[in-house]
């Protein structure tokens, strides 16, 4: 297997005039976890749909886990797992039978599915839960539970989609030593987008930092921060990406493509 888990090489994305990712290169070392930055409508979301196999490029190569997405979907969606920034849960379900229902679309077997279940809803914490409908839980339990989800099949990679917005201190504290400790245990990469500067800084090896579609710098927290001479993450961030607010232009125009389509 490569080095690299994740390999993108000259990735666009267009959207009619709208050229939501521009030409960017980045890699993702197996083990790592890599945090994917940048403002509103600045080609997050658009580019984790590409390297997610929910969008096609517009050009560009991308591999992950060796494997050709575009050309590869199968083994490719099989490497990784995912928690969507918006809730992806059924509600009228019970933990448990959105876990079963997870493991059967990717073909875990019965045997073990039972046991990766429960090991999963343990390491959560939701194993006592497990027989209740999702729409009685709290927002924390249903991100914890989304992450178990995302594990099932054992994957190689996990993309987190700003994971912890609307969580309180304690449940967000929670998340990421379930995270961190996914990464230390099973060496599993972890790729992350959030608006958190501290999170990041924290917690991620390396950071990529994205706007208006291309990517304006890569390197550690301590890089960053020498690049621009600021002491902290997120006025690194600033400094690289300035001061105005940003409209979700590029964002909207994706998902309304999006729905389009008919994903």
């Amino acid at each position: 297997m490569p080095d690299n888990i994740i390999d993108v090489k000259n990735l666009s994305k267009n959207f009619e005039e709208i050229k939501a990712v521009d030409n960017i290169s980045f890699n993702v070392n197996r083990g790592q976890i890599f945090a994917f930055l940048g403002p509103n409508g600045a080609g997050k979301t658009t580019t984790i749909k590409m390297l997610t196999t929910l969008l096609r490029p517009s050009s560009g190569e991308i591999k992950i886990n060796g494997f050709n997405p575009l050309k590869e979907k199968h083994k490719a969606r099989h490497s990784f797992g995912i928690v969507f920034q918006d809730p992806s849960l059924d509600d009228e379900l019970t933990a448990y039978e959105n876990m079963e229902f997870h493991a059967v679309m990717y073909e875990v077997d019965k045997e073990t599915r039972k046991k990766r279940i429960e090991e999963l809803l343990k390491f959560v914490e939701l194993w006592d839960r497990r027989n209740e409908q999702i729409k009685n839980f709290s927002g924390g339990m249903k991100r914890r539970l989304e992450i178990a989800r995302g594990l099932i099949h054992h994957p190689k990679l996990l993309f987190l989609d700003e994971p912890t917005i609307g969580l309180d201190p304690q449940t967000r504290n929670h998340l990421w030593q379930y995270v961190l400790k996914l990464n230390k245990d099973e060496g599993m990469t972890v790729f992350l987008t959030t608006h958190y500067m501290e999170e990041a800084e924290k917690v991620a090896d390396k950071i990529a930092i994205i706007d208006h579609g291309k990517i304006a710098k890569i390197g550690t927290a301590e890089e960053l921060k020498k690049m621009t001479k600021t002491r902290s993450l997120e006025e690194a961030f600033l400094k690289i990406t300035g001061y105005n607010i940003r409209e979700e232009k590029a964002s909207a125009k994706d998902n309304l493509r999006f729905r389009r389509m008919g994903r």
